[in-house]
């Protein structure tokens, strides 16, 4: 059986989008490219013929672009093999819905075109949850709802935006290819703008499901691929980490190497990260450890993966006490996750830290009221946050903070016990 290509859902969406620029060359993607792009010469047959073909290469294009969007968000790394359809009532509806816009959108711009721009903004928000809607329930009711089309956009925040750009920029590339193919012959522009359009559908739908698979647990999918590698025992990360301990057993180093190696080309599982760190602990590599905690820390704050980045804060400063992540923006983020989480002494640790580091820096009266309301509320050293508050205040005399800096530095004063 061939081994699976799968993508980690920790895989970062930068890096995703990179890739995916040659997903849709790949395997069955370009295939579905080769194919409908020359296929659409029957679109130049006469009558009906033609019209009837353009409208179902047009639709063959969305249904294996759905494939696609079904295909990533489960977890899988290659473009399906071409044929395979997993939900044609999917392909269809995406179908019919982009040539509604579209033809709305030119009835508008010849008819009435103060309606056409606002047309525009309209699709260009909801077509991205209708597609994402279609492709998984394959309900038009549902995907034309728009109490569902909020919920797609609640699940992904800010990042919903994504989608909406690549939908615009799809749009625009589109335009622009058809404008560049409109000065060569028909018989060798026609393939060319069919070839542009496709991958460009695909790509699209690609990166939508890139951003599916990394919410996956928010919309309650099990991702496909992964049930698939664990059902047949491997993949490639988990072949790489029994052959790491397997020459970790007489070499050390050169299993340290493999993870190297590894680790370079893009992102990394965690076992492997915490395998790599197995190895430097035993080989008593303390700077090799600081060092890549530094570089994992950042890993895991992109991901959000706030649990896990604290703990290996805490590790990283049992092996250095003065070990501080190695940005700013990094620190003061800990430092309130930690105090959120009830972790007071790490979240001081952070705090002092960062006034250490960074002292001008404009965040830091921010994170020495977070230290002083940390040593005087919850850790009752009253005298110890006052004298800190009263640096902050010399400091910064002029912060937008001071008021609260004084505030605080009076009430504990006030809190503090009076001698007898």
């Amino acid at each position: 059986m061939p081994r699976i290509a799968t993508v980690s859902a920790d895989t970062p969406f930068s890096e995703r989008f990179t890739t995916g620029l040659s997903y849709p060359l790949r395997g069955g993607g370009l295939a579905t490219c080769v194919v409908l792009a020359f296929a659409h010469y029957l679109a130049i047959l006469p009558s009906y013929i033609g019209v009837f073909a353009a409208f179902a290469l047009w639709g063959a294009t969305w249904r294996y672009a759905a494939t696609c969007l079904l295909h990533t968000a489960n977890g899988f790394a290659d473009p399906p093999d071409i044929g395979i359809d997993e939900n044609p009532a999917a392909g269809n509806g995406l179908t019919a819905i982009h040539l509604f816009a579209v033809a709305l959108c030119f009835v508008s711009s010849v008819f009435y075109p103060p309606a056409m721009w606002p047309l525009v903004l309209l699709f260009a928000l909801t077509l991205p949850a209708i597609d994402m809607s279609l492709a998984f329930d394959g309900s038009m009711e549902l995907a034309m709802s728009p109490v569902n089309w909020w919920e797609v956009m609640r699940r992904f925040g800010w990042a919903y935006l994504i989608p909406v750009g690549l939908n615009l920029a799809t749009g625009v590339l589109i335009v622009l290819a058809s404008v560049a193919t409109a000065f060569l012959p028909r018989l060798i522009s026609l393939p060319l703008f069919a070839f542009a359009y496709t991958y460009l559908i695909i790509l699209n739908l690609h990166l939508m499901g890139a951003m599916i698979h990394q919410r996956h647990e928010s919309f309650d999918i099990e991702p496909e691929a992964e049930k698939l590698v664990r059902e047949a025992g491997y993949d490639d990360d988990a072949h790489l980490l029994e052959q790491v301990k397997a020459v970790a057993t007489t070499d050390r180093r050169a299993a340290i190497g493999m993870l190297v190696t590894r680790m370079q080309g893009r992102s990394a599982p965690a076992p492997l990260h915490q395998a790599y760190r197995d190895l430097l602990r035993q080989e008593g590599l303390r700077e090799g450890l600081l060092e890549h905690g530094q570089i994992w820390i950042a890993m895991l704050l992109a991901n959000n993966e706030s649990r896990r980045t604290l703990g290996l804060v805490q590790e990283c400063m049992e092996i250095e006490p003065a070990f501080m992540p190695d940005a700013p923006e990094h620190a003061s983020t800990l430092a309130e996750l930690a105090a959120r989480s009830g972790m007071t002494r790490l979240a001081l640790k952070l705090g002092r830290g960062y006034l250490s580091h960074w002292p001008r820096s404009p965040d830091a009266p921010r994170m020495g009221l977070l230290a002083a309301r940390l040593l005087g509320e919850e850790l009752d050293q009253r005298a110890e946050a006052v004298v800190l508050l009263g640096k902050l205040a010399a400091a910064w005399p002029d912060h937008p903070l001071r008021k609260d800096i004084d505030t605080l530095a009076q009430r504990l004063q006030e809190s503090q016990p009076r001698p007898a």
